[in-house]
C-alpha cells in the first residue's frame, strides 16, 4: 500500500534548507508528497558510553513508536554517531517495509575525514542516505547496481559514488516507472 505522505522529522540543529532541498528530490523519487518538521526526543538515553556512539536499533524503535503513523512513511534526521551491534558505525537505518527510518549527518562532514567544510557535498550525501534509508522501508534490497541509490555504504566515499536516484530496476519495484 503506498503511503499517503512521507514525514522528514529534523532532531538536533540542521539549516533549514537541508531538509527543504532534500525534501523535492525524496518527493521525485517517490511520488509521494513530503513534509518536513522538527522533533524533540531526548536522544542522550540511545547513547553507549562503552562505544562513545548512539543505539540505531534502539532510536529506532522509538522513533517508529513515537512519531510514525501506518499511512506514512518518516524518517528522522539527526547528526549522531549511530552503531548497530555488527558494526563499527552506520550512516543509517530502517525497518525493511516499515513505517520508519533515521539518517545521521555525523560521518557524512567532510571535517570528519580532515578536509574541509562543504555543504553541498553533505547535503548530496545526507540526500543519498535519506532516500536509501527510505528504499528500505518500502521494502528495496541492497542493490548491486554501482550507481544505484540502494547500493550498499560501507564508507562515505561508496556514498559519493552513486547517484541519489533509484536504477530501472529498483525504479520497477518501487512501482514509479
Amino acid at each position: 500500500m503506498k503511503p499517503e505522505s512521507i514525514t522528514i522529522i529534523s532532531f538536533g540543529y540542521f539549516e533549514h534548507r537541508f531538509p527543504c532541498e532534500i525534501c523535492k528530490e525524496v518527493e521525485q523519487e517517490f511520488h509521494v508528497p513530503v513534509v518536513s518538521r522538527e522533533g524533540h526526543l531526548d536522544l542522550s538515553e540511545f547513547f553507549d558510553p562503552a562505544r562513545k556512539q548512539y543505539d540505531a536499533n534502539k532510536l529506532l524503535k522509538e522513533i517508529d513508536a513515537r512519531f510514525a503513523a501506518d499511512n506514512q512513511k518518516t524518517l528522522a534526521l539527526c547528526n549522531l554517531d549511530l552503531f548497530i551491534p555488527i558494526l563499527t558505525f552506520i550512516f543509517g537505518q530502517a525497518f525493511l517495509n516499515g513505517r520508519s527510518g533515521i539518517a545521521s549527518s555525523y560521518r557524512l562532514r567532510n571535517e570528519r575525514y580532515g578536509l574541509k567544510p562543504d555543504d553541498k557535498i553533505l547535503t548530496d550525501r545526507l540526500r543519498k542516505e535519506v532516500i536509501h534509508e527510505l528504499g528500505h522501508t518500502f521494502g528495496l534490497y541492497h542493490c548491486t547496481n554501482p550507481i544505484c541509490v540502494m547500493r550498499s555504504s560501507t564508507y562515505v566515499e561508496d556514498i559519493d559514488q552513486k547517484d541519489w536516484k533509484f536504477c530501472a530496476k529498483c525504479r520497477k519495484e518501487l512501482g514509479v516507472e
